[in-house]
């Protein structure tokens, strides 16, 4: 650091003393790590929107790109809450078809009423979490042996529980959730040469758009009443047009198909909730401090042990509503179902920005990654393109994320 001359001409000793950080108002700054997924899954969309015609983002395709992810991205919550403390999950594809296994088993066979059902599924779902945590936690082996020995197990239950035979079809209600949508309530208005589209879709998306602009200034104006620097109001209010763009964008193909999916209603509860616990919550700010470093949690008072093991049973009961979305899909519980499930999950998380050493990740971070990768599929295969192509160009988008965060941690400690 350059030094001011002193009267006498000589630099003045150098205590170690710094000058404070501004305060207020910053000079507009791109940080890469935060903003990078979301400019590059912009890209994405562009790109195949632009190489399929415009097909990507037509009211249906946009609705069949939800629908299809949903168990995915629900799956992709609870992974990224794992790899934030540290650990990794291998055994969430097989507990999505033993739970599904179960709820079929339940509902088909033994009829018993499908919320009910539901419920039942999601309390093995906890049961299997705990299961995985207490070995984890408790008893100290290391998470990817225990969720390992888990994926053969719970594979292996699967085939056991099911007969090694698919059981279907599932009740209305269920069938429903996975693929249904709401119906109209207030009737269409006419959006000019777009045509018509749900009123009440369009009401939905506009108070959504509100609400997320709330908090958000909510949040900036705490940040200057604690004396910390903001973004300027320009860059904050071109964010905030984005996002309303981005947001009312994907409402308006929805309204002008059918509506919204009821799996979409779910995944936004999820997605508020787990982002808000994450975010606001004492047993979020545990999940990073163990991430970021287990020994110094321990000595700031953390129960490392308990929060770990709640982990994995949340864990369970996401993959377990994960597998009753995915079988009430498909209509059907398999064998085979969550296959690979994941490794699909596990690269949401990374490529949606989670670090390879657990202390940081977003879940909105989470389903981008998530939303990247099925734009990937649903891109290549309106393209035509076959499998093993899909597959290669996942597995370059994932070790390209891994390699920017990497990339990131380097330049920051070299900066520094």
């Amino acid at each position: 650091m350059s030094s001011v001359a002193s009267p006498s001409g000589q630099a003045p000793p150098d205590t170690g003393l710094r000058a404070p950080l501004p305060v207020g108002p910053r000079r507009f700054e791109l940080n890469l790590r935060s903003s990078g997924i979301y400019i590059a899954f912009a890209l994405i969309v562009v790109l195949f929107d632009i190489l399929t015609n415009g097909i990507l983002l037509t009211p249906e395709n946009i609705s069949n790109l939800i629908v299809q992810n949903s168990y995915i991205l629900i799956l992709a919550i609870g992974m990224i809450l794992v790899i934030i403390a540290g650990h990794i999950d291998l055994s969430a594809g097989s507990v999505v078809a033993v739970t599904g296994a179960v709820s079929a088993v339940l509902m088909v066979n033994h009829h018993v009423p499908w919320p009910l059902a539901v419920l039942l599924t999601i309390v093995v779902g906890a049961l299997i979490g705990a299961w995985q945590g207490y070995w984890v936690a408790y008893f100290g082996i290391p998470a990817f042996i225990v969720t390992l020995a888990g994926m053969l197990v719970f594979r292996a239950l699967t085939m056991t529980v099911l007969g090694n035979q698919g059981i279907g079809p599932f009740p209305d209600g269920v069938r429903t959730m996975s693929t249904g949508f709401i119906g109209t309530l207030f009737g269409n208005v006419g959006l000019g040469p777009l045509g018509g589209a749900d009123l009440f879709t369009l009401l939905v998306g506009v108070i959504a758009v509100i609400a997320a602009i709330g908090v958000q200034w909510r949040a900036r104006q705490a940040r200057i009443s604690y004396k910390q620097s903001v973004e300027p109001i320009a860059s904050f209010a071109g964010k905030m047009a984005l996002m309303a763009f981005v947001v009312l964008g994907v409402v308006v193909q929805l309204a002008r198909f059918k509506n919204l999916p009821w799996v979409l209603v779910l995944l936004t509860v999820l997605v508020l909730g787990y982002s808000l616990m994450a975010g606001r919550t004492v047993f979020g700010r545990h999940i990073y401090a163990i991430g970021g470093s287990a020994q110094a949690a321990v000595l700031s008072g953390v129960k490392v042990k308990r929060v770990t093991f709640w982990i994995f049973v949340n864990m369970g009961v996401l993959a377990a509503i994960a597998g009753v979305v995915f079988a009430g899909r498909l209509n059907q519980a398999g064998p085979t179902a969550g296959g690979n499930f994941e490794l699909d999950a596990i690269a949401a998380a990374f490529i949606g920005g989670a670090a390879v050493q657990g202390g940081v990740g977003k879940v909105i971070g989470a389903i981008t990654g998530g939303l990247i990768m099925g734009v990937i599929n649903n891109g290549m295969s309106l393209l035509g393109a076959p499998s093993e192509r899909v597959m290669l160009v996942k597995g370059l988008i994932l070790l390209a994320a891994v390699a920017f965060d990497v990339w990131a941690k380097r330049r920051a400690g070299t900066a520094n």
